[in-house]
Protein backbone atom coordinates (compact mmCIF):
# COMPACT_ATOMS: atom_id res chain seq x y z
CA UNK A 1 0.00 0.00 0.00
CA UNK A 2 0.96 3.97 -0.54
CA UNK A 3 -0.44 6.79 0.48
CA UNK A 4 -1.81 10.00 -2.08
CA UNK A 5 -2.14 13.28 -0.28
CA UNK A 6 -5.06 15.61 -2.11
CA UNK A 7 -4.79 19.77 -0.96
CA UNK A 8 -7.95 20.45 0.83
CA UNK A 9 -8.73 23.95 1.80
CA UNK A 10 -5.11 24.67 4.28
CA UNK A 11 -4.87 21.32 5.04
CA UNK A 12 -4.76 18.06 3.38
CA UNK A 13 -6.31 14.39 2.88
CA UNK A 14 -4.55 11.47 2.87
CA UNK A 15 -5.93 7.90 1.94
CA UNK A 16 -4.34 4.40 1.56
CA UNK A 17 -4.41 3.42 -1.88
CA UNK A 18 -3.19 -0.05 -3.63
CA UNK A 19 0.92 0.15 -4.91
CA UNK A 20 -1.06 -0.32 -8.59
CA UNK A 21 -2.72 3.11 -8.11
CA UNK A 22 -2.03 5.84 -10.78
CA UNK A 23 -1.36 8.69 -9.43
CA UNK A 24 -1.28 11.51 -12.28
CA UNK A 25 0.90 15.04 -11.40
CA UNK A 26 1.90 17.40 -13.32
CA UNK A 27 6.10 17.94 -13.11
CA UNK A 28 5.53 21.10 -12.56
CA UNK A 29 7.13 21.01 -8.73
CA UNK A 30 10.28 19.57 -10.66
CA UNK A 31 11.43 23.38 -11.14
CA UNK A 32 11.49 24.56 -8.07
CA UNK A 33 14.80 23.25 -7.85
CA UNK A 34 16.11 25.83 -9.96
CA UNK A 35 15.60 24.89 -13.58
CA UNK A 36 12.98 27.48 -13.96
CA UNK A 37 12.97 30.68 -16.15
CA UNK A 38 15.86 33.33 -14.53
CA UNK A 39 17.08 31.29 -11.81
CA UNK A 40 19.87 33.53 -10.70
CA UNK A 41 18.94 34.91 -6.94
CA UNK A 42 20.75 38.08 -5.69
CA UNK A 43 21.32 38.37 -2.25
CA UNK A 44 18.61 40.84 -1.62
CA UNK A 45 15.87 39.21 -3.64
CA UNK A 46 13.82 35.93 -3.34
CA UNK A 47 14.00 33.12 -5.77
CA UNK A 48 10.13 34.14 -7.22
CA UNK A 49 11.09 38.05 -7.55
CA UNK A 50 14.84 37.24 -8.92
CA UNK A 51 12.80 34.56 -11.67
CA UNK A 52 10.35 37.28 -12.66
CA UNK A 53 13.35 40.05 -12.86
CA UNK A 54 15.29 37.85 -15.17
CA UNK A 55 11.71 37.57 -17.57
CA UNK A 56 11.90 41.93 -17.54
CA UNK A 57 15.11 42.09 -18.56
CA UNK A 58 14.84 39.76 -21.50
CA UNK A 59 11.26 40.84 -22.82
CA UNK A 60 9.44 38.51 -25.55
CA UNK A 61 8.37 40.24 -28.22
CA UNK A 62 8.54 43.71 -26.65
CA UNK A 63 10.32 46.41 -25.31
CA UNK A 64 11.13 46.68 -21.64
CA UNK A 65 8.54 47.92 -19.74
CA UNK A 66 10.76 51.06 -18.70
CA UNK A 67 10.77 51.81 -22.36
CA UNK A 68 7.08 51.61 -22.71
CA UNK A 69 6.37 53.72 -19.45
CA UNK A 70 9.13 56.97 -21.05
CA UNK A 71 6.37 59.54 -21.63
CA UNK A 72 3.11 58.18 -20.47
CA UNK A 73 1.30 60.36 -17.74
CA UNK A 74 -0.29 56.90 -16.21
CA UNK A 75 -0.23 53.19 -16.22
CA UNK A 76 -3.09 50.10 -15.29
CA UNK A 77 -1.77 47.57 -13.96
CA UNK A 78 -4.41 44.71 -14.28
CA UNK A 79 -4.38 41.69 -11.01
CA UNK A 80 -5.56 39.01 -10.34
CA UNK A 81 -8.54 38.35 -7.40
CA UNK A 82 -8.88 36.67 -4.59
CA UNK A 83 -9.58 33.23 -6.23
CA UNK A 84 -6.37 33.36 -8.23
CA UNK A 85 -3.09 31.88 -6.58
CA UNK A 86 -0.73 34.39 -8.53
CA UNK A 87 2.09 35.61 -6.47
CA UNK A 88 1.78 39.05 -6.77
CA UNK A 89 4.63 40.19 -4.19
CA UNK A 90 7.04 38.11 -6.71
CA UNK A 91 5.91 40.17 -10.57
CA UNK A 92 4.48 43.28 -9.18
CA UNK A 93 7.06 44.80 -7.42
CA UNK A 94 9.64 44.43 -10.14
CA UNK A 95 7.31 45.53 -12.61
CA UNK A 96 6.13 49.03 -10.57
CA UNK A 97 9.97 49.62 -10.21
CA UNK A 98 10.69 49.75 -14.29
CA UNK A 99 7.73 51.90 -14.33
CA UNK A 100 9.53 54.18 -12.36
CA UNK A 101 12.84 53.66 -13.77
CA UNK A 102 11.39 54.67 -17.31
CA UNK A 103 9.01 57.75 -15.81
CA UNK A 104 8.98 58.85 -11.76
CA UNK A 105 5.85 60.54 -12.36
CA UNK A 106 4.19 57.87 -14.12
CA UNK A 107 0.80 57.49 -11.84
CA UNK A 108 -0.28 53.85 -11.58
CA UNK A 109 -3.73 52.81 -10.66
CA UNK A 110 -3.97 48.83 -9.53
CA UNK A 111 -7.18 47.31 -11.20
CA UNK A 112 -8.63 44.04 -9.88
CA UNK A 113 -10.03 41.17 -12.64
CA UNK A 114 -13.05 39.81 -10.74
CA UNK A 115 -14.13 38.99 -14.11
CA UNK A 116 -18.00 37.55 -12.70
CA UNK A 117 -16.73 36.77 -9.08
CA UNK A 118 -17.57 38.71 -6.28
CA UNK A 119 -15.49 41.94 -5.45
CA UNK A 120 -12.34 41.02 -3.85
CA UNK A 121 -11.96 42.31 -0.03
CA UNK A 122 -9.78 44.56 1.53
CA UNK A 123 -8.28 42.07 3.83
CA UNK A 124 -7.99 39.80 1.37
CA UNK A 125 -6.50 42.52 -1.14
CA UNK A 126 -3.49 42.86 2.12
CA UNK A 127 -2.92 39.36 2.09
CA UNK A 128 -2.27 39.18 -1.76
CA UNK A 129 -0.06 42.93 -1.97
CA UNK A 130 1.50 42.54 1.49
CA UNK A 131 1.36 45.17 3.62
CA UNK A 132 3.43 47.61 2.54
CA UNK A 133 1.87 47.68 -1.01
CA UNK A 134 -1.24 47.54 -0.21
CA UNK A 135 -0.67 50.61 2.27
CA UNK A 136 1.06 52.50 -0.68
CA UNK A 137 -1.21 51.80 -3.36
CA UNK A 138 -5.41 51.89 -0.72
CA UNK A 139 -6.17 54.53 -2.47
CA UNK A 140 -5.34 53.52 -6.40
CA UNK A 141 -6.84 50.53 -6.17
CA UNK A 142 -9.74 49.65 -8.43
CA UNK A 143 -12.31 46.81 -8.08
CA UNK A 144 -13.64 46.06 -11.81
CA UNK A 145 -17.30 45.89 -11.55
CA UNK A 146 -18.74 43.34 -14.32
CA UNK A 147 -22.32 44.11 -13.88
CA UNK A 148 -22.22 48.35 -13.76
CA UNK A 149 -22.78 49.18 -16.86
CA UNK A 150 -21.61 52.89 -16.21
CA UNK A 151 -18.42 51.55 -15.14
CA UNK A 152 -17.84 50.06 -18.60
CA UNK A 153 -17.81 50.94 -22.07
CA UNK A 154 -17.79 49.54 -25.64
CA UNK A 155 -14.71 49.08 -27.62
CA UNK A 156 -15.64 46.97 -30.33
CA UNK A 157 -17.27 43.47 -31.40
CA UNK A 158 -15.90 39.85 -30.60
CA UNK A 159 -15.51 37.59 -33.22
CA UNK A 160 -18.30 35.59 -32.29
CA UNK A 161 -20.93 38.32 -32.55
CA UNK A 162 -21.60 39.92 -28.98
CA UNK A 163 -20.15 43.35 -28.23
CA UNK A 164 -16.77 43.83 -26.49
CA UNK A 165 -17.64 46.11 -23.45
CA UNK A 166 -14.77 46.74 -20.90
CA UNK A 167 -13.71 48.49 -17.53
CA UNK A 168 -13.24 52.45 -18.48
CA UNK A 169 -10.24 52.89 -15.86
CA UNK A 170 -8.40 50.33 -18.47
CA UNK A 171 -9.84 51.85 -21.80
CA UNK A 172 -8.61 55.14 -21.10
CA UNK A 173 -5.07 54.36 -19.51
CA UNK A 174 -2.40 55.51 -21.97
CA UNK A 175 -0.24 52.20 -20.60
CA UNK A 176 -2.24 48.82 -19.58
CA UNK A 177 -0.38 45.92 -18.38
CA UNK A 178 -1.24 42.76 -16.15
CA UNK A 179 0.17 40.54 -13.87
CA UNK A 180 -1.28 36.33 -14.27
CA UNK A 181 0.03 33.00 -13.95
CA UNK A 182 -0.56 30.22 -16.59
CA UNK A 183 -2.18 27.26 -15.94
CA UNK A 184 -4.15 24.44 -17.43
CA UNK A 185 -7.86 25.98 -17.91
CA UNK A 186 -10.43 23.85 -18.44
CA UNK A 187 -12.43 25.86 -21.40
CA UNK A 188 -10.06 28.74 -21.82
CA UNK A 189 -7.11 25.68 -22.70
CA UNK A 190 -4.79 28.16 -20.83
CA UNK A 191 -5.40 30.93 -17.68
CA UNK A 192 -2.94 34.13 -18.51
CA UNK A 193 -2.57 36.43 -21.22
CA UNK A 194 -5.71 37.59 -22.95
CA UNK A 195 -7.86 36.13 -19.91
CA UNK A 196 -6.77 39.52 -18.05
CA UNK A 197 -8.80 41.19 -20.33
CA UNK A 198 -11.59 38.55 -20.85
CA UNK A 199 -13.42 37.93 -18.81
CA UNK A 200 -11.19 39.96 -16.07
CA UNK A 201 -11.98 43.11 -16.76
CA UNK A 202 -15.14 42.61 -19.21
CA UNK A 203 -18.71 43.65 -19.21
CA UNK A 204 -21.34 40.77 -18.11
CA UNK A 205 -23.22 41.34 -21.51
CA UNK A 206 -19.11 40.58 -23.04
CA UNK A 207 -18.64 37.38 -20.53
CA UNK A 208 -22.35 35.58 -21.05
CA UNK A 209 -21.38 36.33 -25.14
CA UNK A 210 -18.00 34.41 -24.85
CA UNK A 211 -19.42 31.70 -22.19
CA UNK A 212 -21.86 30.46 -24.04
CA UNK A 213 -23.37 26.99 -24.69
CA UNK A 214 -22.45 26.63 -27.56
CA UNK A 215 -18.54 27.05 -27.15
CA UNK A 216 -18.53 25.58 -23.59
CA UNK A 217 -20.34 22.45 -25.61
CA UNK A 218 -17.22 22.97 -28.18
CA UNK A 219 -14.67 20.23 -28.62
CA UNK A 220 -11.69 22.70 -28.27
CA UNK A 221 -12.84 24.58 -25.64
CA UNK A 222 -11.53 21.56 -23.32
CA UNK A 223 -8.40 21.85 -21.23
CA UNK A 224 -5.41 22.70 -22.85
CA UNK A 225 -6.26 23.38 -26.12
CA UNK A 226 -5.60 27.08 -28.28
CA UNK A 227 -5.67 26.11 -31.73
CA UNK A 228 -9.57 26.17 -33.00
CA UNK A 229 -11.06 27.14 -29.32
CA UNK A 230 -13.37 29.82 -30.30
CA UNK A 231 -13.20 31.08 -26.09
CA UNK A 232 -9.74 31.40 -26.85
CA UNK A 233 -10.00 33.42 -30.21
CA UNK A 234 -12.82 35.74 -28.57
CA UNK A 235 -10.25 36.39 -25.83
CA UNK A 236 -7.42 37.90 -27.97
CA UNK A 237 -9.74 40.10 -29.82
CA UNK A 238 -10.51 41.98 -26.90
CA UNK A 239 -7.13 41.78 -25.25
CA UNK A 240 -6.27 44.03 -28.63
CA UNK A 241 -8.81 46.18 -28.63
CA UNK A 242 -7.87 46.74 -25.12
CA UNK A 243 -4.53 47.30 -26.18
CA UNK A 244 -3.35 45.25 -23.59
CA UNK A 245 0.47 46.13 -24.18
CA UNK A 246 2.37 44.29 -22.15
CA UNK A 247 2.20 41.35 -19.31
CA UNK A 248 4.28 39.40 -17.01
CA UNK A 249 2.63 35.92 -16.51
CA UNK A 250 4.55 33.36 -14.02
CA UNK A 251 4.07 29.41 -13.77
CA UNK A 252 3.67 28.12 -10.04
CA UNK A 253 4.21 24.88 -8.49
CA UNK A 254 1.66 23.19 -6.25
CA UNK A 255 2.64 25.50 -3.00
CA UNK A 256 2.34 28.41 -5.54
CA UNK A 257 5.48 29.59 -5.71
CA UNK A 258 7.08 31.13 -8.84
CA UNK A 259 9.43 28.87 -10.97
CA UNK A 260 9.47 30.49 -14.39
CA UNK A 261 8.27 33.81 -15.88
CA UNK A 262 7.47 35.16 -18.93
CA UNK A 263 7.51 39.29 -19.94
CA UNK A 264 6.78 40.90 -22.93
CA UNK A 265 3.78 40.57 -25.24
CA UNK A 266 0.78 39.36 -24.20
CA UNK A 267 0.16 37.29 -27.29
CA UNK A 268 3.84 35.91 -27.70
CA UNK A 269 5.02 35.51 -24.13
CA UNK A 270 2.04 34.16 -23.53
CA UNK A 271 2.15 31.65 -26.46
CA UNK A 272 5.79 30.63 -24.93
CA UNK A 273 4.71 30.04 -21.35
CA UNK A 274 2.18 28.13 -22.54
CA UNK A 275 4.53 26.42 -24.55
CA UNK A 276 6.99 25.50 -21.71
CA UNK A 277 4.07 24.60 -19.09
CA UNK A 278 2.35 21.98 -21.33
CA UNK A 279 5.66 19.67 -21.42
CA UNK A 280 5.27 19.82 -17.32
CA UNK A 281 1.35 19.29 -16.73
CA UNK A 282 0.54 16.83 -20.03
CA UNK A 283 -0.55 13.47 -18.05
CA UNK A 284 -1.68 10.04 -19.97
CA UNK A 285 -5.25 9.17 -18.89
CA UNK A 286 -5.33 5.85 -16.91
CA UNK A 287 -9.04 4.59 -16.68
CA UNK A 288 -10.37 3.68 -13.91
CA UNK A 289 -13.81 2.95 -11.97
CA UNK A 290 -13.05 5.36 -9.47
CA UNK A 291 -11.14 8.94 -9.62
CA UNK A 292 -10.52 11.26 -6.91
CA UNK A 293 -9.52 14.72 -7.75
CA UNK A 294 -9.19 18.31 -5.88
CA UNK A 295 -8.88 22.05 -6.96
CA UNK A 296 -5.96 22.10 -5.62
CA UNK A 297 -6.68 23.25 -1.99
CA UNK A 298 -7.08 27.00 -1.37
CA UNK A 299 -7.88 29.82 -3.07
CA UNK A 300 -9.52 27.74 -5.90
CA UNK A 301 -11.82 25.06 -4.15
CA UNK A 302 -13.07 28.33 -1.44
CA UNK A 303 -16.31 27.86 -3.79
CA UNK A 304 -18.67 25.52 -6.33
CA UNK A 305 -18.42 27.45 -8.35
CA UNK A 306 -14.61 26.88 -9.24
CA UNK A 307 -15.51 23.20 -8.73
CA UNK A 308 -15.33 21.82 -12.06
CA UNK A 309 -12.29 22.80 -12.92
CA UNK A 310 -10.81 20.12 -10.94
CA UNK A 311 -13.53 17.40 -11.91
CA UNK A 312 -13.09 17.70 -15.87
CA UNK A 313 -9.56 16.47 -14.91
CA UNK A 314 -11.25 13.24 -13.60
CA UNK A 315 -13.77 13.28 -16.38
CA UNK A 316 -10.88 12.68 -19.41
CA UNK A 317 -9.97 9.37 -17.48
CA UNK A 318 -12.79 7.80 -15.23
CA UNK A 319 -14.32 4.90 -16.89
CA UNK A 320 -18.22 5.07 -18.21
CA UNK A 321 -20.14 4.61 -15.15
CA UNK A 322 -17.82 5.08 -13.13
CA UNK A 323 -17.54 7.43 -9.66
CA UNK A 324 -15.55 10.89 -9.39
CA UNK A 325 -14.49 12.12 -5.63
CA UNK A 326 -14.29 15.71 -6.10
CA UNK A 327 -12.83 17.04 -2.83
CA UNK A 328 -13.46 20.98 -2.70
CA UNK A 329 -14.05 22.77 0.86
CA UNK A 330 -16.67 24.97 -0.55
CA UNK A 331 -15.96 27.32 2.54
CA UNK A 332 -16.99 30.52 0.81
CA UNK A 333 -20.25 29.02 -0.25
CA UNK A 334 -21.85 28.40 -4.04
CA UNK A 335 -19.24 31.07 -5.20
CA UNK A 336 -22.59 32.74 -7.47
CA UNK A 337 -26.01 31.99 -6.32
CA UNK A 338 -26.66 31.85 -10.18
CA UNK A 339 -24.53 29.02 -10.75
CA UNK A 340 -26.11 26.91 -7.92
CA UNK A 341 -29.72 27.64 -9.19
CA UNK A 342 -29.05 26.80 -12.66
CA UNK A 343 -29.05 23.71 -11.21
CA UNK A 344 -30.59 23.36 -7.88
CA UNK A 345 -33.96 24.71 -9.53
CA UNK A 346 -34.37 21.98 -11.81
CA UNK A 347 -36.15 18.92 -11.37
CA UNK A 348 -32.62 16.89 -12.26
CA UNK A 349 -29.62 17.17 -13.85
CA UNK A 350 -30.66 16.26 -17.42
CA UNK A 351 -33.27 18.62 -17.61
CA UNK A 352 -30.76 21.30 -16.09
CA UNK A 353 -28.09 19.98 -19.19
CA UNK A 354 -30.48 20.20 -21.73
CA UNK A 355 -31.72 23.47 -21.19
CA UNK A 356 -28.25 25.12 -21.28
CA UNK A 357 -27.61 23.15 -24.47
CA UNK A 358 -30.55 24.85 -25.74
CA UNK A 359 -29.72 28.60 -24.57
CA UNK A 360 -28.87 30.63 -27.49
CA UNK A 361 -25.67 33.12 -27.12
CA UNK A 362 -27.52 35.77 -26.30
CA UNK A 363 -29.18 34.72 -23.58
CA UNK A 364 -26.60 33.08 -21.66
CA UNK A 365 -27.27 33.28 -17.79
CA UNK A 366 -24.76 34.32 -15.59
CA UNK A 367 -22.29 31.68 -14.96
CA UNK A 368 -24.22 29.23 -16.47
CA UNK A 369 -20.87 28.14 -18.19
CA UNK A 370 -19.70 26.14 -15.17
CA UNK A 371 -23.02 24.93 -13.83
CA UNK A 372 -23.15 23.26 -17.48
CA UNK A 373 -19.61 21.78 -17.39
CA UNK A 374 -20.80 20.30 -13.76
CA UNK A 375 -23.65 19.25 -15.20
CA UNK A 376 -22.29 17.58 -18.09
CA UNK A 377 -20.23 15.78 -15.80
CA UNK A 378 -22.87 14.98 -13.10
CA UNK A 379 -25.09 13.50 -15.79
CA UNK A 380 -22.73 10.92 -17.15
CA UNK A 381 -21.27 9.88 -14.01
CA UNK A 382 -21.73 9.32 -9.83
CA UNK A 383 -19.97 12.34 -8.48
CA UNK A 384 -19.47 12.09 -4.77
CA UNK A 385 -18.35 15.87 -3.20
CA UNK A 386 -16.71 15.88 -0.33
CA UNK A 387 -17.18 19.39 0.94
CA UNK A 388 -17.09 21.22 4.91
CA UNK A 389 -20.10 19.94 6.58
CA UNK A 390 -22.24 23.30 6.78
CA UNK A 391 -22.08 23.26 2.56
CA UNK A 392 -23.70 19.54 2.97
CA UNK A 393 -27.70 20.80 1.37
CA UNK A 394 -25.75 23.62 -0.98
CA UNK A 395 -24.18 20.27 -2.40
CA UNK A 396 -26.83 18.11 -2.41
CA UNK A 397 -29.10 20.94 -4.48
CA UNK A 398 -26.60 20.21 -6.59
CA UNK A 399 -27.60 17.35 -7.44
CA UNK A 400 -24.52 15.01 -6.53
CA UNK A 401 -23.79 12.85 -3.26
CA UNK A 402 -22.25 14.46 -0.26
CA UNK A 403 -19.60 12.88 1.76
CA UNK A 404 -17.65 14.80 5.04
CA UNK A 405 -14.46 12.87 4.60
CA UNK A 406 -12.59 11.55 1.60
CA UNK A 407 -12.77 7.84 3.94
CA UNK A 408 -16.36 8.56 3.47
CA UNK A 409 -16.02 8.77 0.19
CA UNK A 410 -13.95 5.79 -0.85
CA UNK A 411 -16.04 3.76 1.06
CA UNK A 412 -19.23 4.84 -0.62
CA UNK A 413 -17.61 4.69 -4.31
CA UNK A 414 -16.22 1.08 -3.25
CA UNK A 415 -19.94 0.42 -2.23
CA UNK A 416 -21.03 1.36 -5.96
CA UNK A 417 -18.29 -0.06 -7.43
CA UNK A 418 -16.75 -2.84 -5.74
CA UNK A 419 -14.22 -3.29 -3.24
CA UNK A 420 -11.85 -4.11 -6.10
CA UNK A 421 -12.95 -1.34 -8.30
CA UNK A 422 -9.69 0.53 -10.51
CA UNK A 423 -8.87 3.61 -8.87
CA UNK A 424 -7.02 6.71 -10.19
CA UNK A 425 -5.80 9.64 -8.38
CA UNK A 426 -5.46 13.42 -9.13
CA UNK A 427 -4.08 14.99 -6.32
CA UNK A 428 -4.63 18.29 -8.24
CA UNK A 429 -6.87 18.51 -10.97
CA UNK A 430 -6.38 22.12 -11.67
CA UNK A 431 -2.80 21.53 -12.69
CA UNK A 432 -2.91 18.72 -15.26
CA UNK A 433 -3.90 18.21 -18.89
CA UNK A 434 -5.15 14.65 -18.85
CA UNK A 435 -5.11 13.61 -22.90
Amino acid sequence: MKTVTFPYAHTTYSLEVPDETAVLVSRVDELAGGSGAGNAEPADENRGAAIVRAAMEHPIGSPRLRELAAGRPDCVIIISDHTRPVPSRDILPGMIRELREGNPAIEITLLVATGFHRATRPEELEVKLGTALYSEFRDRIVIHNAHDPASNVKVGVLPSGPDCILDKVAVNASLLIAEGFIEPHFFAGFSGGRKSILPGIADAVTVMGNHCSKFIDHPCCRTGILEGNPMHEDMLAAARMAHLAYIVNVVVDDQHRTVAAFAGDFEEAHLQGCAFIESYVHVSPVPADIVITTNGGYPLDQNAYQSPKGMTAAEATVKEGGVIIMLASCSDGTGGDDYYHLIADEPDIETAYQKFLDTPQNETEPDQWCSQIFARIARKFTVIFVADPEQREMIEGLKVQYAASLDEAYRMARALKGENASLTCIPNGISVVVS
